[in-house]
Parts: C-alpha cells; structure tokens; sequence
C-alpha cells in the first residue's frame, strides 16, 4: 500500500512487468521519491546502482541506435546491476541532435527549473537533463511532484501489440481515488480496446521489411493498374470510341477510381491498421459482417486475378511462338504448360519474402517505363513501311477524323465495360497494410498519385495513337495513291493512301479497329513493348499473388469462418502466410489449366468493384453514424462523394456484365447472412454500432414527444430477479409476454458491504447482460446498491428506463419463506408492493409452489452442462449480500455465502468472464444425484421453455385493473410457445344474473378482440369458506397477532409501534370477510383450476396503514397456496384495453 510521502509503491502484482520503481537504489536516474526538500534538484547518475538505460529511439517502427535524428525521444529499460552504467551524455548527444530535448509524450522529463524556462534544453548547455524512472510505468513525477498520477503519452493509448514497446497501464481511478486500505480494481482492456491475437507480437522487430510510399504502394497501384490493357486494346478502343469517348471513359473510371481513392486514405488514415488491406479497413468501419463477406470475395478475386493475368502473359508468349513456327503441343495446351512454369516462378519470388517481391517489382517498372517511352519515341519517327500500315506520325487530319467514335458492333457501354479492369489495382498497396512502415502517410500519397499517373498516361496514349494512326489501313504498298486522285476525302487519302477497300469488314489487318498489336508497330524498337507487356501482366499477377493471402491471413486471424484459422498462421519474420500462398497458386493453378477465363473475368471485376463499393460506402456510414471516434487525418474526402462512389461502382458493375453483377450481390448477401447469423464474438467499435446507437437515441428522443396511446400500451417490466440465471422460471415467464412486444429490465439489489458491491456492478453489468443475449434474453440488466432490498427497489422504479421506455409494471416472486423470514423483511417486502402503487405501477407477483429460486443448484446445473470444461466442479453460488426475493436458501448457506466472498475467476464457455462467481466450497462432481425437493425444484424451472401443447391459461378477472389481468394472457398466446394454449375466463356474479354476466363478458372480450374458450360465472365466492380452512388460517397467523385485548394498553402500543407488523385484534374482525374471501377463492381455484398450465388472477390490495404487513402477506399465501403457477396481477387501473379503432 502507498503510504504518504514513503516514496514506496502499491504491491508489485499491480505492477506490469516494465515497471520501475522508487527506491534508494534506482537513484541513478531519479531524485529520491520521499524527500520534498530536494524535488527540485536533479541528481546525478550513480553508475553502479542504476537500474536503467537511456536509449534513443526514433517514431519509426524500427529503433534506430545512435540515430542524430531521433527528435529527442527516448526510451528507458531496465539494465542489469552488473551490466554497468548508463550514461546521460548519451541521451544529451541525441537530443542536442534533434535541437533539443522535446517533452514528447512524456518519455523525456526535464527539471522543474527547464520546465518553467520553457522546457527546450539541448543547445543552452547549462541545464541538467532529468530522467525519472516513471518510463515503462505509471508511477512517475508529474511537473516535479510526487504522485502516481500520470502526464498523457502514446504508450497508454497503445494496443496491446504496439512497435515501438509494450502497452502501458496508466493508474486505475481506483488507485488514485481509493483510501489507502482499499484494494484497487483490477485493470482489463477497458471500452472495447482491442488485445492482439497470440503469436501476433514479435519478440524483435529486428530484420522486419517495412516498405516506404514509394516502394510499397505508389510502384505496386501504378503496376496493377497498368495492364496488359494498355499495350493491346487501348488503341482497339480510340478506334472505336474515338479520342473523345475515350477520354470519357478513362475519365469515369478514373472518376470512380479517384472517389474510392479517397474513401481508403480516409479510412487508413483513422488510426493504426494492421494487415489486410480492404478486408480490414471494411471489417474496421462496417463490421465482421460486410468485412468477413468481402474479404473472401477479395481473396479469392485476387487468387484468380493471378491465373487472368498469368494466361494474358502466356498467351502472348505463345502468339510469339506461333509467328515463329515453334509451338509445343498446340495453342490451349502451350497456354497451360507456360502459365503453370509462370505462377510456380512466381511463387517462388513471393515465398522468398517480401524483399525479393519489391525487388522484382522495381525491375517490371523499369521494363514497364521503357516500353511507354519506346512508344512514346516511336511516334515522333514516322518510318515510310509503316505508313502501309496506317501510321503517320502526328496529323492533325487524322486527329480530327478519330476524335469522334465509329462504333462497329461496340457501344459506349460495352466499351467502358472492357475498359474499367484496366483501372483497377488502386487497392495493391493497401492490400499490403501490414508491410508498410507508415501506412497511414503510405496509403492516401502513393495511392492517388499512382491514380493521377496512371490516368495521365493513358490519356496521352489515346491522345497520341489517335493523332498518329488511321483507323483502317491494308498494310499493301500499292494503296498509295498519285497525288491527283480527288473523290477520296479521308485523312489517308489527304495522305496519298488509298484505304476504300476496307470498308468490308474483315478485310484489313491493320490500323487502330483490326490490329491489336499497333503499338508494337508504332513503338521505335517492337520487342521492348513485348517485353512491356509481359511487365505488366507479371507485375499484376505478382502483387495479386501477395495480395490475396495477405487478405486471407487477415481474415483467418480474425477467425470469422471457423475452420479457416489454419490460414492465419505467418513464418519467419515477416509473418509470411505461407499456407495462404500454396493456397492461391492452387486456386490460380487450378484456372489456369482452365483456360477459359473470358466467362471468370467479368465476375472478377465486380468482386473487386464491390469491394469498392463498400469501401465508399464505409465512409458515408461512418460519417452519418457522427461517431467520436471518426476522425481520419486525410481531411480531403466528403461523406455524399463517397455515396456517389458506392452508387457509381454498384452501377459500373451491371454495365461491365449484369449476371455476374447478381451473382456478386448474392454471394456478397450470403455470406453477410451466414457472418451475421454465427454472430463472431469481436467488437471492432464499427459505424454500423455508431449508427445503431444514434438511430436509438434518435428514435428515444422522438418517442418522448409523443403522448401515451392506450392502443399502444405494452406491459414494460421491472423484474426484480437478482442474478438473472438464478430465477429462470420467472425469467422465462416475463419474457415470453415481453419479448418483441415491451420492454424488460432485469432488477438486481445489491446490499452489504458497499466496496464490495459498488466494485462488482460494472463486472455484473457486462457479465449478466452478455449471460442474457447469449440465452437469447431481450432484457437488460440493471444492478443496483442499496441499504435494503426495498430502497434499491425505489431507485430501480424511480430511475430505470429512458423517456418513453420507462417499466410500467413490477414484476416480484412471491415470498415463498416469509413464514421463517425476519419479519422486517417481510415487512420491506409488502412495502416494495406499496411502493410500486405509489409510483403508479402495476404489480405481477409470480408463484411456483416449487419456488423459484436456483441459485443453489446452479452449480451442478452449469457444470453438468459444460461440455468443454467437464472437469470443472465448482459449486456456482450467488455471492450476494442480499436476501433474495426468493430466498429458498437456508440460513446456513446464506451466512456461508455471506462469509466467504472468495471469488474465483473462471473461465465460461465462450471464454470470457463467468456469468456467475465460483465458491471454491465443498465440490460436487456432476453426478452427485439431487433430492426429490431439489429436483422439482430444477424441473419447475424450467417448464416455461418448453412448448406448452394444448392446455389452459385459467384467467380470473375479478376486478377490473384496466385490462391488465387480461392483456398479459392474451400475449402470452401469440407466442410460439403458448399458441395451442385456450384462454379461459372466470368472474364473481349473482346467482340470479349468471347468463347475463356471461353475455356481458363475452361482448367485452369480442369488442377486444380476444379470444377465449370458456367464461365461468361464479356466484358462490362470497359463500363462507370450510372450517378446517379457516382454523389452518388463524394458525398460520398466531405467530404474528398483536392479541392487544389481553395485554394493557400502553404494553399494546408499544409493541404495535416497534412492530408496526403485527395483526390487531381489531384489524382481523374488520377484514374479516376479506379475509374469508381469500380462502374461499383458493378453494375455488382448486375446484376449477387444477389442471391449467397457468393461473392469471387480480392481486387483493391491502390499504397502506389499515392492513398489517403479515396479514396482508397471509391473504397471499391464503390465496395463492398448493395450485399450478400462478400470477396475481393488479393493473394500476389506467385502461390498457380499448375497442375504439
């Protein structure tokens, strides 16, 4: 414990394993903690007690020793007493290197005498720099004083994978806010902070590859990007579409492009991310449910990608061979030989590491530049055996008739569908996020400069082959013309070139509609643009190959398709998912032999164009959602573009090919449907849970305007349960008529010892809430603390709820013990009743002649049912300091509970907190068989989950409470499992007027709408009930009577003022008749309603003041004794029914 001014710490177990401590013998960097005196003055190191060491690190994820340019941070560890010093020159040599010590982040700390100068030490030379021993811990001296408290720095906002050290602990509130004595909470991951999977933290990060922009994403996007396209069919498209067209078309894909270019670098610029490219940053924003669809969509996309772009590559490999006269076997099988040598080569570059990958990538650029500058060479040295061929060199005859299209069997739209993969890869460098030195600066730079680049490129292109190239030519010598021809009107007439014979179609070779290879024709040296085009066919496959199981690892780490985690397994330093590239040169290899890939490519866009799609729609959602934690640094981005964008790319998708667009759709749908249905236990803090909490906030606010309908009464319930697993039966119950219909809140008062309990209500909180959606339970769970049952009661009815969903309806278990209860108990108990009058409440008080209270047995229950901890055999208690409600517990084991608060923290099925504290005390295995008692017991509790087959909810509506008595059986009966069941109704009446009551009654319930299978008129309940009945009452109630006729006065007084409790003599002959009433109702209840699965039936109200807590409590017991469930219901007579439409 931290006593003041000692100078010592809390107990080490509070302690992470980085922390230093105050203490004589770490004065080596720090003042000496428990002398006030002497705060102000630096001391000196003391080499051979020093603890610490002084390394300079940089913000880059690698730690560079000795870097000049470190800007000043630092970092202190621990060193070996043995090991030596450490020096403080060495920490100033850095930081007059950065121009000065910067207080950054609290890792440098200078003395109070710098601080108040300005704190910039470095070049001055007369400052002492002060090191404190608080790095790596919370425990430091914050502006020059000592306390725990700590100033804010980075490392303890870190997960708990950060690069540049561990996760810090700042002191819990508990620490600081505590009295000395008190044991402090114990710190989690707090707020859905997210820990890191195992095996994800490396023990050094020496020897990791990290990429910069330029490497990593700008060379990578503009590889990608720049197909095998631009080689072979952009001239095909100027001729068709014309200079014009195209440069639309190239436009609104770069449009579509530079919009989803935006929405990423917004995205991957809101905090740190990991691995997995558009995967993560979807799975991030929108959920494991969109993510976890499209990240398999994308990886598998990516995989065949490989295969699309290896067969581009192998088939100009065979054209080659073709002209040459050398082909293997034949066409498709020299296909198949050369791309599967292909992908195997390119697997081996990529197993390699990521190092080899970059650098074969930087050569295809080279290769890839050379080949555009040959071309763009080419065009400026017009050769007269090219001009046969339909090239000119630059004419502003031939630019002026190719600006405008000629479509020849082509339409924009079919065009722009060929066109648009050309401009897809933007995402190559995302795709690698986890390879990136800094991908928040990396991704947004290197990815819309490479759109720019790229964009630019094409367009000069088309401009160029355009402004060069005719569109048809015969490649003869003998078309040109004399120059005195004068009918012909064309450019290449203008240009003594006769191409009239052209117009049948098929009949020319050459110019920009028949000759794919025009470029080649143009460029100044043919074989570089050949070799261009194997440069961007392998580059694409190359970083498709990464890509993908780079984006699968991801996926299978976040293990959102169980089976999958053998996929998320890396090797060596990189983390390298080796499995996931086996995989996709598999899944290439497999399409490769195919080799028809004109039917996959058009399925191949739209995966990746909804991941653009979704991508775009990200930032809207999150923008819309106005979390506070949406707040990208990439400022450069607007929430309705980004909408644009996802429209834009939905649409682009039916334009390129609308079956593979649906099919897209429903694969994307079906998947998004399986994730949502196995619920994956992550919590990403996504815009899809923003926006469920603004819509609800919205929604609640709007609601509190409206007034209250009668129409739309719903029985809103305060179930006062304690522990929710520990009265299943009166959960159940309560759920079935509020499930999808009202609210329910689950009320748990928490007494004794106020530390202890006010320290358990957050754990509970999350704990029993996560019990009750994991059973499917739509309820919330609301803990209090409270001297008694009875105030926590009040607090819960005055404060639970929000605007307009606020209970309406308490809902208590019957006192089943009240007879050998502390009558103040019993007193509070009526009281709650009372109460929930006050506050204008209906009351529902459920009764199981068996009880209802488990929480005994629920050890054996749970453990019984544990099928992947059967070794556990703890006995589950409530440790819990209040009588329950339902206190079925003996005394023995009440005082046991309350002695032995020893808490256990076990593990629960689903491997998080346990839904109930484990009582490490007299464990039973699984088959230790229950008595008779207990059994019943267990089986009544759980007879409300079962369907309920054709049987009766007997209602007795005696008194009209506003409709209450009725409405709730009516609900019950439109669930699933209380729908065979048959409403009876039963009602007091004259002997005389019997059929006319009945009428009555049946006109009401039809003027309802209610359905009912029987209405009884009872005109014997006011008869005198059996004597033995009456006898059996008075002795139930002797224990508690005042008998004041045989005491004196003032003795009665007294006693009747100390306990308020007890009956009168007085009292019992004025309630006489309703007291008669009770019995005779039980007698009648056992008459009619014996067999009914339910008893539904108006609760006696005892007047507050006139009415003893005991007798009151008696006419209950009375009433409700030896019969099947029943619930005593008391509307608070507001109509909750109504005819009128």
């Amino acid at each position: 414990k931290i006593q003041p001014g000692s100078g010592e710490l809390p107990d080490s177990s509070l302690v992470p394993s980085a922390v230093c401590e105050y203490g004589a013998d770490s004065a080596g960097l720090s003042a000496e903690a428990g002398d006030g005196a002497q705060l102000g003055r630096p001391l000196g190191p003391t080499p051979s007690q020093s603890r610490f060491q002084v390394d300079l690190v940089s913000e880059a994820h690698k730690p560079e020793k000795g870097s000049e340019e470190a800007k000043g941070r630092f970092r202190v560890n621990f060193v070996d007493h043995s090991a030596g010093s450490s020096s403080p020159e060495h920490g100033e040599g850095g930081g007059g290197g950065g121009g000065g010590v910067s207080f950054q982040n609290g890792d440098t700390l200078l003395s109070e005498s710098s601080l108040h100068s300005g704190g910039t030490g470095g070049g001055a030379g007369h400052h002492h720099y002060y090191y404190d021993t608080h790095t790596n811990t919370y425990y430091l001296r914050t502006f020059g004083h000592n306390t725990i408290d700590a100033v804010p720095r980075i490392d303890y906002y870190r997960q708990t994978a950060a690069d540049l050290g561990e996760k810090l602990l700042r002191p819990s509130l508990a620490e600081l806010h505590d009295e000395f004595d008190k044991e402090p909470f114990e710190d989690g991951f707090a707020n859905g902070e997210e820990g890191t999977p195992t095996g994800e933290v490396g023990a050094s990060d020496k020897g990791v590859v990290k990429f910069g922009w330029i490497k990593g994403v700008l060379v990578r996007c503009m590889l990608n990007i720049w197909g095998v396209m631009l080689f072979i069919r952009l001239s095909w498209i100027v001729g068709q579409a014309g200079i014009g067209l195209t440069i639309v078309v190239i436009s609104v894909a770069t449009v579509v492009t530079t919009i989803t270019g935006l929405s990423t670098s917004a995205i991957a610029t809101n905090g740190f991310i990991r691995g997995g490219g558009a995967y993560y940053l979807i799975s991030r924003s929108l959920g494991p449910e969109f993510g976890g669809a499209i990240g398999l969509i994308f990886a598998f996309a990516n995989a065949v990608a490989v295969a699309m772009y290896v067969v581009g590559f192998a088939e100009t490999v065979v054209d080659l061979l073709k002209d040459n006269g050398a082909l293997m076997v034949d066409e498709i099988n020299d296909i198949r030989i050369i791309g599967a040598i292909t992908v195997v080569i390119l697997l081996g570059i990529s197993v390699a590491g990521m190092e080899w990958e970059a650098k074969a990538q930087i050569v295809l650029l080279v290769v890839l530049l050379l080949a555009i500058g040959d071309f763009v060479i080419g065009t400026f040295i017009p050769m007269e055996d090219k001009k046969p061929k339909g090239f000119f060199g630059y004419n502003v005859d031939i630019f002026t008739e190719n600006f405008g299209p000629d479509f020849r069997g082509e339409t924009f739209f079919t065009i722009f569908a060929i066109f648009f993969p050309a401009a897809t890869g933007i995402l190559a460098g995302a795709n690698i996020s986890g390879d990136l030195a800094d991908p928040q600066l990396a991704i947004p730079r290197g990815t819309m400069l490479a759109i720019l680049i790229t964009t630019l490129v094409y367009m000069g292109i088309a401009v160029s082959v355009g402004s060069c190239v005719v569109r048809d030519a015969t490649g003869n010598f003998n078309n040109s013309l004399s120059a005195e021809l004068t009918n012909c009107t064309n450019a290449a007439c203008k240009l003594n070139f006769d191409f009239s014979s052209c117009k049948v179609p098929q009949k020319c070779k050459y110019g920009l509609m028949e000759d794919f290879q025009v470029m080649s024709m143009v460029s100044g040296f043919a074989p570089l643009i050949t070799a261009g085009i194997f440069s961007a066919t392998l580059s694409s496959a190359l970083a498709s190959l990464v890509s993908a199981p780079k984006v699968f690892q991801a996926l299978c780490k976040d293990n959102i398709y169980p089976g999958l985690e053998m996929f998320s397994k890396g090797y060596g330093k990189n983390n390298e998912p080796l499995r996931g590239y086996l995989l996709t040169f598999f899944i290439a290899l497999g399409f490769i032999l195919i080799a028809e890939l004109n039917v996959i490519a058009p399925i191949i866009s739209n995966f990746f164009l909804a991941s653009y799609a979704l991508i775009n729609f990200s930032v809207f959602h999150a923008s819309l959602a106005k979390s506070p934690g949406w707040r990208p640094a990439f400022k450069y981005y607007n929430m309705w573009i980004s909408l644009i964008g996802a429209l834009l790319c939905c649409g682009v998708m039916f334009v390129i090919n609308w079956w593979a667009a649906l099919l897209t759709y429903v694969i994307v749908i079906g998947l998004f449907i399986y994730v949502t249905y196995k619920k994956p236990d992550v919590n990403w803090g996504s815009s899809t849970q923003a926006l469920t909490y603004l819509n609800a906030l919205q929604h609640s606010i709007r609601l509190t305007g409206v007034e209250d309908h009668v129409k739309n009464f719903r029985p809103q319930c305060l179930v006062l349960i304690g522990t929710p697993n520990s009265r299943p039966a009166l959960l159940n119950l309560v759920h079935a008529f509020t499930k999808n219909v009202g609210l329910m809140i689950c009320g748990h008062v928490r007494m004794g010892p106020r530390r202890q309990a006010i320290k358990e209500l957050s754990t509970d909180q999350s704990r029993y809430q996560r019990w009750l959606i994991k059973n499917k339970m739509k309820a919330f769970y609301t803990p209090v603390h409270a001297e008694d049952l009875r105030d926590g009661t009040q607090y819960l009815m005055q404060a639970a709820g929000l605007g307009r969903m606020r209970p309406n309806t308490l809902v208590i278990g019957f006192k089943k013990n009240w007879l050998q209860s502390d009558m103040k108990d019993v007193e509070n108990y009526i009281n709650i009743l009372h109460d929930a009058f006050d506050f204008q409440y209906g009351i529902v008080v459920i009764r199981l002649k068996e009880g209802l209270d488990i929480s005994h047995l629920q050890g054996q229950e749970e453990v019984s049912s544990q099928e992947k901890s059967p070794s556990s055999k703890d006995v589950v208690v409530n440790v819990d300091y209040s009588k329950k409600v339902e206190a079925d517990a003996s005394k023995s084991y009440s005082s046991c509970s309350e002695k032995s608060p020893v808490m256990q923290k076990d593990e629960e099925e689903d491997g998080k907190t346990p839904t109930q504290p484990l009582l490490k005390e007299e464990p039973k295995g699984p088959d230790t068989p229950l008595s008779i008692v207990d059994q019943r017991l267990l089986d009544a509790s759980r007879q409300f989950q079962k369907k309920q087959g054709k049987s009766t909810i007997d209602v007795w509506w005696l008194f009209d409470d506003g409709g209450l008595t009725l409405l709730i059986p009516y609900l019950l009966t439109t669930k699933k499992k209380w729908k065979e069941s048959k409403i009876r109704v039963f009602m007091g009446g004259k002997i005389n007027r019997i059929d006319h009551d009945r009428r009555a009654m049946a006109t009401l319930l039809s003027k309802f709408r209610i359905d009912f299978s029987d209405i009884m008129v009872l005109g014997d309940i006011n008869t005198k009930p059996k004597k033995a009945n009456i006898i059996a009452f008075e002795e139930m109630i002797e224990p508690f009577r005042l008998h004041e006729d045989d005491k004196e006065q003032d003795v009665a007084d007294k006693m009747k003022e100390e306990e308020p409790w007890r009956i009168t003599d007085n009292e019992l002959e004025l309630f006489k008749t309703k007291t008669h009433r009770q019995i005779r109702l039980n007698e009648l209840l056992k008459e009619h309603s014996s067999t009914a699965n339910l008893i539904v039936m108006s609760l006696p109200i005892a007047r507050k003041g006139a009415v003893s807590s005991a007798l009151y409590m008696a006419w209950i017991e009375a009433l409700s004794k030896n019969l099947p469930p029943i619930l005593l219901v008391r509307g608070n007579h507001q109509s909750v029914l109504t005819f009128y439409s």
